[in-house]
């Protein structure tokens, strides 16, 4: 018994096929194509490549808004793709049952798996853009599950604009002309922290997690500004507004992937297992 994640990103697609363990067994990545019919035939001729080609349940991430009921993909970010039939086309292509899901939810429930003895998980992805998910009790919670966190209006320098804005990868690049893999400037990581605190602390107040994990591009740094954005949000604590322990993600380059298989796995076991 086999699934398969598909991960639907702005610039690259990955395919994964993963074993009914969990393990991925292969992965292949493919430029996303502007286009969405020659995104279809990429696709099928990506699964051609699979050693494996039998799969009983596909998960598909979407970066952006999805009407789930329907299985349409209304808007991608930075795809000129709209209202289209993602999970009705896919299913053409992989031959299998299809769920489809926003990308920081699926990360988020990735990770929630792996600490199943803590109720309310609150996962934020720091990479070109920012986003977040809730999972609650092993659940993604509907309420949180199309959110864009990573466009909230906050105030920074005098200004109100987006978080992601300022504090997000492609921002850290922009300012300081360096990835965060090539960071060693330790005034440079407290501003990043300080810059991801003024975010994080707005859905502290919204959600009230009982841990918050941290992922993404950036979030693969995360020791070097733990500190600095633990201590930045000491300066928000109140009674109403508890700060919660912190951790990075344990698998962020694959969080979402294997959040595709979770989400295939729980909504089709009925289906998969007969």
């Amino acid at each position: 018994m086999h699934y398969l994640g598909i991960d639907i990103g702005g610039s690259k697609t990955l395919v994964a096929s993963v074993d009914r363990h969990g393990v991925i067994l292969e992965k292949i990545k493919f430029p996303t194509p502007r286009n969405y019919d020659e995104f279809l035939e990429q696709l099928k001729s990506t699964l051609k490549d699979l050693e494996i080609d039998d799969f009983r349940a596909c998960g598909v991430a979407v970066p952006g808004l999805i009407d789930r009921k329907h299985g349409i993909g209304r808007r991608f970010g930075n795809l000129p793709w709209k209202d289209v039939p993602l999970q009705h086309d896919i299913e053409r292509v992989v031959h299998c049952p299809v769920a489809l899901e926003h990308d920081p939810s699926l990360a988020a429930l990735s990770e929630a798996m792996l600490i199943k003895h803590i109720s309310k998980v609150l996962y934020v992805t720091v990479s070109t853009g920012i986003g977040a998910g809730l999972i609650v009790d092993q659940v993604i919670d509907e309420n949180f599950a199309s959110s864009e966190a990573g466009m909230m209006i906050l105030e920074h320098n005098g200004k109100r604009v987006a978080w992601e804005s300022f504090a997000s990868g492609s921002a850290i690049v922009r300012r300081y002309d360096k990835m965060a893999k090539d960071i060693t400037d330790e005034a440079i990581w407290k501003a990043i922290g300080r810059d991801i605190a003024k975010g994080i602390i707005e859905l502290l107040a919204l959600t009230e997690p009982d841990i918050v994990i941290i992922g993404g591009s950036v979030g693969r740094y995360f020791n070097k500004y733990a500190h600095f954005l633990k201590a930045e949000l000491e300066k928000y604590k109140n009674p109403m507004v508890p700060i919660p322990p912190f951790k990075a993600a344990e698998r962020p380059d694959d969080a979402v992937v294997y959040g595709c298989y979770d989400l295939a796995r729980l909504k089709f076991s009925g289906v998969v297992e007969s």
